[in-house]
């Protein structure tokens, strides 16, 4: 038998490959001499890379994986980063807890640490809640003024940090506004009268009649924790109510809704989670933002 003759493009004088899509023929055209040494060079690193470095898993019923002749593993390089960053931040951490935070902000070198140890920690865990750069959000104190329930000194930060507000720490500080009106302590007219009382002591225009309905109200109900001038109280965490910074509004939808059935908020305790330098470099991070004490 003879050989079937491959057929010749008249165009090109290429022969076709005998494939033929409505009327196209393809042509039997070479590979590209640079992508022949391109394919073949990619061969023979595979093979280089097969020997030096972990490449195939074992066979069946075998456990592991080639070694390669280097025997590398990013896995312990990890390994080996992770425990030197551990053991450099514990010498950071034995720094920061030897002396008290404010003799740290007196050390420039330890100082900047703490602030950059303090400032990744919030980034991760603080500002979701927070906000970037403490700037605070509805129902979320913001960290970056002058206006602190428990107080905004180092000391205090710090131990607002480490054990929270109304957390399950048990030396965590809490202090709970009760529900006037969902508890039916007091009747609609009189916290509307409240509601009245209090736009008025925070500068706000409100009706008169109304805030003196209200004040023997106020000092039988409210004064206990707020004060008789409303000036709060950090001890128990009563805040200024003359003042016009508000965790939820000012509003008197808002002041109502506050006063007939309160939101009491949880902060967590963070000292379970950090280690002791960590809440630390926190506490001094969250004092830096402007606001503290």
């Amino acid at each position: 038998m003879t050989g079937h003759s491959p057929e010749i493009d008249e165009h090109s004088g290429v022969e076709t490959t005998g494939h033929e899509w409505d009327g196209i023929k393809e042509l039997n055209n070479p590979l590209p001499r640079w992508w022949r040494f391109v394919f073949w060079g990619s061969v023979v690193v595979a093979i280089v890379y097969w020997v030096l470095m972990p490449a195939w898993p074992a066979l069946p019923g075998m456990q592991g994986y080639t070694k390669g002749v280097w025997n590398q593993s990013d896995r312990d390089n990890v390994f080996s980063d992770v425990s030197a960053a551990k053991a450099e931040r514990a010498v950071l951490g034995q720094k920061l807890m030897s002396l008290s935070a404010a003799d740290v902000l007196k050390d420039h070198e330890l100082s900047q640490l703490a602030l950059s140890l303090g400032e990744s920690a919030f980034g991760d865990n603080c500002a979701t809640c927070h906000g970037a750069g403490g700037k605070g959000a509805k129902g979320y104190p913001q960290l970056a003024d002058d206006v602190w329930l428990w107080g905004g000194s180092l000391s205090e930060i710090e131990r607002t940090i480490r054990h929270g507000i109304r957390s399950n720490d048990p030396a965590t500080r809490t202090t709970d506004m009760p529900a006037f009106g969902r508890d039916e302590f007091l009747t609609a007219a009189q916290i509307n009268d409240l509601v009245e009382y209090v736009t008025n002591v925070s500068g706000q225009k409100a009706d008169m009649a109304a805030v003196e309905r209200a004040r023997p109200v106020f000092e039988a109900n409210c004064a206990s924790c707020h004060g008789e001038d409303a000036h709060g109280n950090r001890e128990k965490g009563a805040p200024n109510l003359t003042d016009r910074d508000w965790l939820y509004g000012g509003d008197r939808a808002t002041l109502r809704r506050t006063i007939f059935g309160p939101r009491n908020g949880v902060m967590p305790a963070w000292g379970a989670r950090f280690d002791d330098a960590t809440v630390r470099a926190l506490a001094i991070y969250v004092h830096s933002l402007g606001g503290g004490e």
